[in-house]
């Protein structure tokens, strides 16, 4: 039990200064061998009247962060949870560099432009582009989408046609920024209802709601809930139709958040991307699958004219004229340095081989999960997809995919989460576990003996108590 000995009061037979003596003595010894912490709450209100030395302070955080849960065992995050010693240390000695500061740092400013260029090609962008870095998909998705506003806005004035109804058209299977976009700057969201036996968007799901005021659709490449894309080559075809026949040009925005560094190297042969003529712009989120520690995102457009002047800024900071397009300005530079790293590290065929590497995890657990009798995968079989196993009960048990995964997070500690999904298909339960590089192909075999043990512990005892249930990791995954 922790002591706060400031705070305790004297025994009657000890007078205060007998007191203050064992306190004074105390805190000589606690600064001798530094676990002063070890005596005394953690600062919690207000800033302490006086500090501890630096490891006390970082034994302290140390403390704290015990409870809370192992990155590696988190399955439902995308985000990367391991670097290399080197990458780690690129990151370290650069934490204090100040992206922004393009006058003091150009060569920094340069290396973005070199990952901006590097991510164009990869995209098959037809000729020179532009781009930017941010802190990640969801800040790249609203400089995007907010130039599809500008864009839009700039053709209907042109027209000398109205321009305060503004739609923007995308599927329930989105990440919740899209909504965050339509609701901060004032654009209709006509979201697509998912059905119970179709997770993703097609075209004849997005036909119905456009119409001369929608600014873009948005497509995902990989989405949060079963990790498929969109129906994007029937989009963009029914675009360049709506243009050619009605005139209605409509531009196409690829959320590919995760699947922008999965699909070149998996599915090389899949168009998705700049080869489409009415994508735009691309987000691609560097801390997911980019493998580089968050945060770190990336927007790329297909040509500089996608890009809304309006929303350049050109200002004089500490000496050079900068041209900036963000929502966010001072950040470090550690991490833009990180996905460069990882660019001349890897390099093409080193990110085919850590993607392939992942895929054969995530089918080698698939296989062992689908040989139960008690599961069935989510999606067609073959079908392009992060490297994941979706999965869902199968028949009649008196437990439910929630139990499972509370089950799981007691016995064993793996985050599985376990979620329901959006309208009209609220009703599917799943369970999702994200196959990275910190799940060999040792612990997807333990992971699946887990689930098994899980099962057969549930089938005896039932399902669990409400408050186990809050153990639960619902949300699909960042």
């Amino acid at each position: 039990m922790s002591v706060d000995h400031r705070r305790s009061t004297p025994p009657a037979s000890t007078n205060g200064g007998e007191q203050s003596a064992l306190v004074e003595q105390l805190d000589a010894l606690a600064e001798a061998y530094g676990n002063r912490f070890l005596l005394e709450r953690a600062p919690d209100n207000q800033l302490p009247q006086r500090g501890m030395r630096a490891v006390e302070a970082m034994r302290l955080i140390g403390e704290d962060l015990v409870v809370d849960g192992i990155p590696m065992r988190n399955l439902a995050t995308f985000v990367t949870t391991w670097m290399e010693p080197e990458a780690q240390r690129v990151i370290a000695e650069n934490l204090h560099r100040n992206f922004i500061d393009h006058a003091e740092y150009p060569q920094t400013a340069e290396i973005e432009q070199r990952c901006i260029r590097m991510l164009a090609d990869l995209f098959h962008a037809p000729g020179e582009t532009t781009g930017a870095r941010t802190q990640g998909s969801s800040e790249a998705i609203m400089l995007g989408a907010l130039s599809l506003k500008w864009k839009w806005r700039e053709r209907r004035e042109q027209a000398g046609q109205a321009t305060d109804r503004p739609n923007l058209v995308f599927g329930g299977d989105v990440h919740v920024v899209w909504e965050k976009f339509c609701r901060y700057f004032d654009v209709e969201p006509r979201i697509i209802p998912l059905q119970p036996h179709k997770y993703t968007i097609g075209p004849e799901d997005v036909e119905p709601h456009v119409d001369e005021n929608t600014i873009g659709v948005a497509a995902v490449l990989g989405t949060t809930f079963t990790g498929h894309a969109d129906d994007i080559v029937g989009i963009n075809d029914l675009l360049v139709r709506l243009r050619d026949e009605k005139g209605l040009d409509v531009p196409l925005h690829v959320d590919g958040a995760s699947g922008g560094f999965v699909w070149p190297f998996l599915y090389p042969e899949s168009a998705w991307d700049f080869r489409l003529e009415q994508v735009r712009s691309i987000n691609v989120s560097g801390h997911k699958y980019g493998l580089v520690y968050p945060g770190i995102g990336w927007l790329v457009f297909r040509e500089r004219s996608d890009l809304a002047e309006d929303l350049v800024f050109y200002e004089n900071y500490l000496g050079k004229t900068d041209a900036t397009f963000t929502l966010n300005f001072s950040t470090g530079s550690a991490m833009v340095l990180a996905q460069y790293y990882n660019f001349v590290r890897f390099g093409h065929e080193g990110y085919r081989y850590i993607m392939e590497t992942m895929q054969a995890n995530a089918r080698s657990l698939a296989d062992r999960i689908k040989q139960s009798s008690d599961f069935r995968l989510v999606g067609e079989e073959g079908a392009e997809q992060l490297p994941l196993v979706a999965f869902q009960l199968d028949g009649e048990h008196p437990y439910d995919e929630f139990d499972i995964a509370s089950q799981l997070a007691a016995e064993r500690g793996w985050m599985v989460p376990a979620y329901t999904l959006p309208p009209n298909a609220q009703h599917v339960t799943i369970l999702r576990a994200l196959v990275k590089l910190t799940l060999g192909h040792t612990l997807a075999s333990t992971l699946a003996d887990d689930i098994a043990q899980a099962c057969e512990t549930l089938a005896k005892k039932g399902g669990l108590h409400e408050l186990d249930r809050k153990r639960v990791k619902t949300g699909t995954g960042y």
